[in-house]
């Protein structure tokens, strides 16, 4: 049997780079890579990446974490494996995340770590120095993610946006319900004001409830508007879906907004949810204001 019976042609391999100041969420965004299918690896020498593709084919995409604490790290090598990488008929893309030397500053007296760049000076120096060095990459990234004012669910549904359903050949949809007090969600493709439905909140026995509960759904369900809205919104949304698909949309984002973001949003986005999980389509849900109940900034 010869190498090429042993490891038959596949796809071209999919590797993701993720770079970005110490501080940014690089750590959050290689985990979830991997909760996403992909095979994360940290702080991997460079001078090691290029190996990756000799022997068997990537049966998933990789993704790679380089940064300035990389032994061999330089951005003159990090450009560079990109180019051969390229050259060498890989898929690759370069996620570069960042932030606000304010916020990275503050991330760092949280947490009380000494910064790479700056072992025995201030964080403030290193922050400079590695905004400074890794300009160029920045320049260069396919994809950049300001993580300034994001939490950890924030930046892991971004991701699961932009690389979670690569491989599985079908657009992914992704439901969202928030509050307009917080504003709108970055990256919709449509939403919907739902604030003309019934409030749950005015009923004290339902108001420490969210739109999860069976309760509050039924409650919004009385409204006489929601029947025709529900159906004309589930029918549009369903036709609409593989004209999309067909552009070549690899995924499609849909909100839904109310006052608080508990009740109401969350009840259409719930219901809307099923009924397109019913229907064959790969769905996921965010609620970001019931995140925010739970999660710490990053």
């Amino acid at each position: 049997m010869t190498d090429a019976d042993a490891f038959p042609q596949s796809p071209r391999p999919k590797l993701v780079l993720v770079t970005g100041p110490s501080g940014a969420g690089r750590s959050t965004a290689i985990n979830a890579l991997e909760d996403a299918g992909s095979e994360a690896i940290d702080n991997m020498p460079l001078s090691l990446v290029p190996r990756l593709l000799d022997g068997p084919p990537l049966d998933r995409p990789l993704a790679l974490s380089m940064d300035v604490r990389n032994r061999d790290f330089s951005v003159e090598m990090a450009l560079g494996v990109l180019d051969d990488l390229r050259r060498e008929g890989a898929d690759v893309s370069l996620l570069y995340l960042d932030a606000t030397p304010e916020v990275l500053l503050q991330r760092f007296s949280e947490t009380r770590r000494r910064h790479p760049m700056a072992p025995f000076e201030t964080p403030l120096i290193g922050i400079t120095r590695e905004l400074d060095l890794l300009r160029p990459l920045r320049e260069q990234a396919d994809y950049l993610i300001d993580t300034t004012t994001m939490t950890p669910h924030d930046l892991k549904a971004d991701l699961r946006m932009w690389f979670g359903q690569a491989d599985t050949g079908k657009m992914a949809v992704m439901l969202h319900s928030f509050s307009y007090k917080r504003g709108v969600p970055r990256g919709l493709d449509s939403m919907f004001d739902c604030r003309f439905l019934a409030n749950p909140y005015w009923d004290e026995t339902l108001r420490d409830m969210t739109g999860q509960s069976p309760k509050v759904q039924a409650y919004v369900q009385t409204d006489p508007t929601f029947g025709s809205f529900f159906d004309t919104l589930l029918k549009m949304t369903v036709s609409l879906l593989p004209a999309y698909a067909e552009e070549g949309k690899t995924h499609f984002s849909l909100g839904f907004g109310c006052t608080g973001g508990q009740h109401r949003s969350v009840t259409v986005t719930e219901l809307l949810a099923k009924a397109l999980a019913q229907a064959g389509w790969q769905v996921s849900i965010r609620h970001r204001e019931l995140e925010r109940r739970r999660d710490a900034p990053l």
